[in-house]
C-alpha cells in the first residue's frame, strides 16, 4: 500500500511538471508580448545634431515613408513603400492618429523611428477599414524624408 501511494504521488508530480513545462513558454510569450499602455518611441537611425538644422514641430508638413504592422501578430496593414509614394500630412493638425502627432515631433530629416502606439492613441476600439481590429496596438517603422511648408525667418 505504501508503494502505491508513492507511485501516485510520483505520477502527480510528473503530471504537474509536464503541465508547467508545456505552459511555461506560453506564459512567458504572453508576458513578453503584452502591449504597452503608453506611446513608445525608438530611434532606429539617429541624425547628429550638427547634421540636423531643423526638427519637426507642430504645424510642419512632413513627408514620410512608413510601414504599419499589428503588434499582436506582426501582420502588415499598410506601407507607403509598397505604393512607392511618400505620405504627407501636417503634424499636430489631427490629420493622423494621435500616436503619430506625438511620436513624430522633434524628428530630423533622414531620421528613422519605430513607434509602438497603444490603441487609445491609434484607432481605439473601432479599428480601421477591416485591416485593423478594434483595440489594436500598432507598430510603425517611419522615416522622415522632408519637412515642407515651414515658414522661414528672413535673415
Amino acid at each position: 500500500m505504501h508503494l502505491a501511494i508513492r507511485f501516485q504521488l510520483l505520477l502527480v508530480i510528473c503530471s504537474l511538471a509536464v503541465i508547467l513545462l508545456a505552459a511555461g513558454p506560453a506564459v512567458a510569450e504572453k508576458a513578453k508580448r503584452e502591449p504597452p499602455k503608453q506611446l513608445q518611441i525608438g530611434v532606429k537611425k539617429h541624425i547628429a545634431a550638427e547634421d540636423c538644422p531643423e526638427k519637426s514641430a507642430a504645424g510642419d508638413t512632413l513627408s514620410m515613408h512608413y510601414t504599419g504592422t499589428l503588434f499582436e501578430t506582426g501582420e502588415k496593414f499598410d506601407s507607403s513603400l509598397d505604393r512607392g509614394q511618400p505620405f504627407e500630412f501636417t503634424v499636430g493638425a489631427g490629420q493622423v492618429i494621435k500616436g503619430w502627432d506625438q511620436g513624430l515631433l522633434g524628428m530630423c530629416v533622414g531620421e528613422k523611428r519605430k513607434l509602438v502606439i497603444p490603441s487609445h492613441l491609434g484607432y481605439g476600439e473601432r479599428g480601421q477599414g477591416g485591416k485593423i481590429p478594434g483595440g489594436s496596438t500598432l507598430v510603425f517603422e517611419t522615416e522622415l524624408l522632408a519637412i515642407k511648408n515651414r515658414p522661414r525667418a528672413d535673415l
